[in-house]
């Protein structure tokens, strides 16, 4: 089938099924050959999204000056339904994975007409936009929040938690999370406080990579994370994301364990400490570690959260007064210091004052791997007699939301203090004791 320069093909072209070759030629003679990507709410008015050999994908606007050619029939086209038979027992029903979007790249598609990204919102426009997610059984999609991960806050977590908790409940085998990468880490940790007793897997997913690049890694995580959600091992919250550049190995990260390390790199997440807890390989799930069995029975959400706890970075000329007014108004703070937990000694006068008042202070490292340890250089020894509690190998980020965990859970600071140090969600490696190093 070919469209004429005199004829308006766009009645046309906008019928064409997914998956449709094409050449499309404009009025000045530009001619572009890919595949039909369906048109939606944010393609834009009369804007026809082509996917190019490329990899890349394109919208075009048609007019009265462009014509085009079919040059295959659409790939996507169904064979005819097999007539049913009486002689073939039904198939048993496959059990149902959730899966809740939260916004991000992962859960948006190009709008043509501005060159940004929108979020997908209904269930049949993700499964269309992410195919063979359902193969091995039913995918429910869910919109729990619509925002950027840099827009969520600890209220939100909480609303995450009941909606994952909701999920089991009606029955799902597992849960997928697709999540902003910016943020991914902090709510992973927070799901992993919030839901300690989990019937089966919890798997936070995102995109690196916007939908329109040929690079984009969003459908490969979002299949590999579908295909851990179904695992029978697995009773915890992970992170699943690229393990390498290729798109055949992704790494399952535990969620009090992991952190974004790059900010554009398709395997940006790490464990820093300890290494991925497993991967996923093709059609199979490897594990490195023993995960976390499921539990048998329902879920509940150990909440709530207590905003009232910060996390402030030390950097060489922060204020002693400037450090204090940030604390001022909180039950609890979180020190991100340098090497194995510093902070200058002009800090030790405000630190004591807080420590005083009931405010819990706490130390954990900038460093990207490691733990802090009070007990190698005076500065430590000083900042422990100040009051400073210090939490091995936590990482800043993790700490922060363990904090506000703790908060919401004890009122006296002593509680605060012993619910920190306790390991909790296998988020604490074992070290020794300060008596030991002497």
């Amino acid at each position: 089938m070919t469209g004429s320069r005199g004829e308006d093909p766009w009645e046309q072209l906008r019928s064409l099924p997914k998956g449709q070759d094409i050449e499309v030629t404009d009025a000045e003679g530009r001619r572009w050959v890919g595949t039909v990507i369906p048109h939606h709410e944010f393609s834009g008015d009369r804007i026809l999204q082509i996917k190019l050999e490329s990899g890349y994908n394109v919208g075009l606007r048609i007019g009265p000056g462009v014509s085009y050619r079919l040059r295959s029939p659409s790939r996507s086209t169904p064979p005819p339904p097999e007539p049913p038979s009486t002689d073939r027992p039904a198939a048993p029903e496959r059990e149902s994975v959730t899966l809740l979007t939260t916004g991000g790249t992962i859960a948006s598609r190009v709008d043509y007409e501005t060159g940004g990204v929108r979020p997908v919102k209904t269930e049949s426009e993700l499964l269309e936009f992410y195919p063979d997610l359902d193969a091995d059984g039913p995918v429910h999609a869910l919109p729990v929040l619509d925002r950027l991960s840099e827009n969520i806050v600890p209220e939100d977590w909480a609303v995450l938690a009941e909606a994952v908790r909701g999920s089991f409940a009606a029955g799902s085998r597992g849960v997928v999370i697709a999540h902003g990468t910016d943020t991914l880490g902090f709510t992973a940790a927070a799901l992993a406080y919030l839901l300690p007793r989990l019937p089966g897997p919890v798997a936070l997913v995102g995109a690196q990579r916007s939908p329109d690049r040929p690079s984009s890694d969003g459908r490969s995580n979002l299949q590999a994370a579908v295909r851990l959600a179904r695992s029978r091992e697995l009773g915890e919250v992970v992170v699943v994301m690229h393990a390498g550049l290729s798109d055949d190995r992704f790494a399952i990260h535990r969620g009090t364990r992991v952190r974004k390390m790059h900010s554009t790199r398709r395997d940006a997440f790490r464990s820093p400490t300890d290494g991925p807890l497993g991967y996923v390989d093709a059609n199979t799930v490897h594990w490195v570690r023993p995960p976390r069995a499921p539990h048998h029975g329902p879920p509940t959400v150990d909440g709530p959260l207590d905003p009232s706890g910060a996390l402030l970075w030390f950097y060489p000329g922060l204020s002693p007064t400037r450090a204090e007014a940030f604390v001022q108004g909180h039950r609890g703070i979180v020190l991100a210091g340098t090497g194995l937990g510093h902070i200058a000694e002009s800090h030790l006068d405000w630190i004591r004052r807080a420590v005083d008042r009931g405010t819990v202070v706490a130390m954990t490292t900038q460093c990207l791997a490691g733990a802090v340890d009070p007990y190698v250089y005076a500065t430590g020894r000083d900042l422990v007699r100040a009051g400073v509690t210090y939490l091995g190998d936590l990482l800043p980020e993790t700490a922060y939301v363990k904090l506000l965990w703790a908060l919401g859970h004890e009122h006296a600071a002593e509680g605060v203090r012993k619910r920190l140090l306790t390991p909790t969600a296998d988020d604490l490696s074992e070290r020794r004791r300060p008596e030991e190093f002497e």
